[in-house]
């Protein structure tokens, strides 16, 4: 079994985790159309890409093939610019990444820090004794040491340490996370033959150089494994900002699977002024029937990331 000293944190320079230049980033999944919701992400990440006089890149995360809708992609990108969204450079596709994340895989496993596993959902749900952090259960390490005999790799799991992972984030505050109580080592290369979203998303991130990860507050569980698999590969570490999340009348995050409305891009100029109120600006009267121009034109100019809540703290969302 291969030392773990790879994803120590003192694998990763100081240097390395300082980024000079601000580059930021919004990721939506082709799963369906946008939302309020993910409205609300976009804005938050590019507002603080552009008043830093940062890059805003967009990639879409369609690593995930079973779950993207046909038409979906192109009706994303339709929506953000009708919704005077401006991103830098060329759109990355995950689908188009996978020979990145099998390299970066390939580097794990010659470490001895990834190690294949029988298990199936059913098997795990049978033998798991605590929740996981992000709702499922804790992976309780059956295959750590080695398969049973008769047993096949079905997945790549990322073995994890016990300490905790720590980092700051600038709307929540201090994040303290044991990944092996909370999650356990968790899956690379899934049983489907797909490459997980934790691997994706950190090779992503480096590869783009990243700096700043703004995002809404339900993937920040999701934050200390993609820490620790930059400190695995001996990546940079990003900056973390986790939004509000946006919610329904019955207190639901708004998501493809709580069937949020899709933004409609003639109603833009009054949901882009709900999403600016939703995350605390103070959006003056009248400012959802100014044009696009200058709608975003007053965001920039006033975008204060102070005044963005932690919490929606109970407000109902208004569907456009």
């Amino acid at each position: 079994m291969g030392s773990l000293a790879g994803c120590h944190p003192g694998a990763v320079s100081t240097i390395r985790m300082q980024k000079t230049r601000y580059r930021g980033r919004f990721a939506p999944s082709p799963t369906g159309p946008l939302h309020f919701g993910s409205l609300v992400a976009a804005v938050g990440s590019y507002l603080d890409a552009r008043t830093h006089g940062g890059e805003w890149l967009l990639r879409m995360e369609d690593v995930d093939t079973p779950r993207n809708v046909p038409g979906a992609a192109a009706d994303i990108l339709k929506t953000l610019e009708a919704f005077g969204f401006e991103w830098d450079g060329p759109v990355l596709w995950q689908s188009r990444r996978t020979e990145a994340y099998a390299a970066a895989l390939d580097r794990l496993r010659a470490a001895g820090l990834v190690y294949g596993c029988a298990c199936s959902r059913r098997e795990i749900a049978g033998s798991a004794t605590r929740p996981a952090v992000d709702g499922g259960l804790a992976y309780p390490g059956t295959c750590r040491n080695g398969l049973a005999r008769g047993r096949s790799v079905r997945s790549w799991r990322l073995r994890v340490g016990s300490e905790e992972i720590a980092f700051s984030d600038r709307v929540q505050g201090r994040q303290v996370q044991n990944i092996e109580r909370d999650v356990g080592d968790f899956v690379l290369l899934r049983a489907d033959g797909l490459y997980a979203y934790q691997l994706a998303v950190a090779v992503d991130d480096e590869f783009q150089g990243i700096s700043d990860v703004v995002r809404g507050a339900d993937l920040i569980a999701s934050t200390p494994r993609q820490i620790w698999l930059q400190r695995c590969l001996g990546y940079a570490t990003p900056r973390y900002a986790h939004l509000p999340v946006a919610t329904n009348s019955a207190g639901e995050k708004l998501s493809k699977q709580t069937r949020a409305p899709a933004l409609r891009p003639d109603q833009a100029g009054r949901a882009l002024a709900s999403a600016l109120a939703f995350l605390g600006q103070a959006v003056p009267p009248g400012l959802a029937y100014a044009g696009l121009h200058d709608l975003w034109d007053w965001a920039l100019r006033h975008w204060s990331f102070a005044a963005i809540p932690q919490r929606a703290a109970g407000r109902e969302v208004v569907a456009y």
